[in-house]
């Protein structure tokens, strides 16, 4: 019974592109079924394309300077507080997300938003954190040319990054979605993929 009440129960979500080319591509097109899937069952859905964005993926001090939010940056922040879930699409390189969305987590992916430090009474940093964001679901499509078990094969976990070190650090409890080859991938293995999306934006998973 709880299955089926899971997949009925109406979500907020967001979905954020992670793909810093504007045009088609297969991770566009993975987040547009998602989100029109979603919206057709009920879900709320904001929708955010890092191409479309204006912010600076630079810490030109680290975190030894406060580097004012841009106001695209502020609009995510609060998007993310808002939803139950985020779903999040972008492609694989170099074992990796690209450079732009790896900026965009160094520079939103602050305290007091996302997670706290645990310190004394003296304000020393003690053993442990705070994860703001916890209670939250997160989808993460990563899309590879290759196919994923040889890149798990030959260099390793390439999702550690996004799943445990930024994700699961602040709260989220995540699900992963490995696509891939994606090079040359004949038209019906790209209809299962397709198929595979739009089943969890009806669902809101």
């Amino acid at each position: 019974m709880g299955f089926f009440s899971n997949h009925s129960q109406k979500k907020k979500i967001v979905i954020l592109l992670g793909h810093p080319d504007p045009g088609a591509t297969l991770s566009s097109e993975m987040a547009l079924i998602y989100e029109a899937a979603a919206k057709k069952a009920g879900h709320e859905v904001r929708r955010f394309n890092i191409a479309q964005m204006s912010f600076d993926p630079i810490l030109h001090k680290g975190y030894k300077a406060i580097q004012e939010l841009e106001p695209d940056l502020l609009a995510l922040q609060e998007a993310i507080k808002w939803c139950d879930h985020f779903v999040l699409v972008y492609p694989n390189w170099w074992q990796s997300m690209p450079a732009l969305l790896k900026g965009l987590f160094d520079r939103m992916w602050l305290p007091v938003f996302a997670f706290n430090m645990r310190k004394n009474k003296q304000g020393k940093q003690t053993f442990g954190w705070i994860k703001r964001l916890k209670g939250k679901t997160a989808r993460v499509f990563v899309l590879s040319g290759s196919h994923p078990f040889l890149i798990y094969l030959f260099f390793g976990d390439y999702t550690s990054q996004i799943k445990m070190g930024i994700l699961w650090f602040v709260g989220f409890k995540v699900t992963l979605t490995r696509v891939g080859p994606t090079e040359q991938a004949p038209e019906w293995k790209k209809n299962e993929w397709r198929r595979r999306a739009a089943q969890l934006g009806t669902w809101g998973e």
